[in-house]
């Protein structure tokens, strides 16, 4: 699979200066993380899942969450677990092209079973999204997986969600913090990447962000954001990925665009008016938090709509200015140190001091692919909405 993968080769190439890679689960962890994207939550429930997870890899997502924690009620719990079993082996039965497929469990002891049960279906699975995740309750979580892993002899990845109100709180956030760092450290080769439960975070002060703000508009939960990062997500080879919050409104439905976006990829110039219904439909907050998400040092995000699918994966390509800097910023024979104006001749490049950004930004580049210098957000938005 591939970012904008589902675009016609002839569409990509009219966008991309480089195109996105091509990945899958055996890939590395290094581009796994970083390709993430948007991913897609979903309950476990759903009877048509199959259904679900095929039509939505066929809209360019390329990571999905199969929930059987707070998206479903406490009593569908068992149901739940069996409609994931019949629902992959509905996919196996296809032999279709899945995306990274992960589950999120309530309960270590689940993990076993479920990986059990799965059968020879659990080659389709990447992992575990591991709740309210601290070194207490994150150690069991990791020794099931592992255990896991060598009982099935596939390689499972784990997602733990920092969300738990030890983490939010002043006076136990450092321990915390501390706590979970040991764990993920200690079990580094199998976290994929940290994923932030801000719903909860506001839930434990009875507040919600109205859909005009961001996550880093609510102080208590920026505060937080900027800890996780500050602990878990250095630039010195000690750190994470973390991803981006969920973003809990979905008014836009996506077919409104369709009759615009039919036309062409490039909108045949009516980019400013897509743009204005974009902002008309209560997605201004969610592009200003996704360009928050990144300018904070998280990737990917958390997704519980698919019109949020598109926005991200647009913003999360390369622009042509961005990779020009990171080349130069990278040149071997820059390897002293030094500035220099850039190419764009509107800024200054340090080496020392932006070759961290340098790095990580072509790795973005490796996954999401580098536009070309006339195509902006809206032409991406646009071939990522078009079927």
């Amino acid at each position: 699979m591939r970012h904008f993968g589902h675009i016609a080769p002839a569409a990509r190439e009219r966008l991309f200066l480089q195109e996105p890679c091509e990945f899958g689960p055996d890939s590395s962890a290094r581009v796994l993380s970083a390709a993430l994207g948007a991913t897609l939550y979903s309950p476990a429930t759903r009877p048509r899942l199959a259904d679900d997870v095929i039509k939505q890899a066929g809209r360019g997502v390329v990571s999905m969450v199969l929930c059987l924690e707070d998206s479903i009620d406490d009593s569908e719990v068992a149901g739940a677990e069996e409609n994931l079993v019949r629902q992959f082996a509905d996919l196996d039965a296809r032999g279709v092209e899945v995306p990274l497929l992960f589950i999120r469990v309530r309960e270590p002891g689940q993990i076993a079973d479920l990986v059990h049960r799965l059968g020879d279906t659990v080659r389709m699975l990447s992992g575990f999204v591991l709740p309210k995740f601290t070194e207490e309750r994150g150690v069991p979580f990791m020794e099931a997986l592992t255990n896991a892993e060598k009982a099935c002899g596939r390689r499972l990845f784990a997602m733990p969600v920092l969300e738990s109100p030890e983490l939010l709180h002043l006076e136990s956030r450092g321990e915390t913090l501390q706590g979970i760092a040991r764990t993920v450290d200690k079990y580094r080769d199998r976290v994929l990447a940290l994923r932030l439960g801000v719903t909860d975070f506001c839930s434990a002060y009875g507040l919600r962000r109205a859909p005009d703000m961001t996550a880093y508009d609510v102080q208590i939960v920026g505060a937080v954001i900027a800890d996780v990062v500050n602990v878990l997500g250095r630039a010195d080879g000690t750190g994470f990925t973390i991803t981006g919050p969920v973003w809990e409104y979905f008014r836009l439905q996506e077919r409104m665009f369709k009759p615009q976006l039919r036309r062409s990829p490039f909108l045949e110039g009516r980019a400013e008016e897509l743009r204005t219904a974009l902002i008309e439909h209560d997605l201004d907050g969610l592009l200003r938090e996704i360009e928050l998400d990144r300018a904070n040092g998280l990737l990917g995000k958390t997704c519980i709509h698919p019109s949020h699918v598109a926005p991200v994966h647009a913003l999360s390509v390369v622009s042509h200015e961005e990779y020009s800097d990171a080349q130069d910023i990278l040149r071997p024979e820059r390897g002293g140190g030094g500035v220099m104006r850039s190419a764009y001749t509107n800024k200054m490049n340090e080496v020392k001091p932006h070759r961290a950004w340098a790095e990580r930004t072509l790795l973005r580049a490796e996954v999401f692919g580098v536009a070309r210098q006339d195509a902006g957000f809206v032409e991406l938005l646009a071939a990522g909405l078009a079927e």
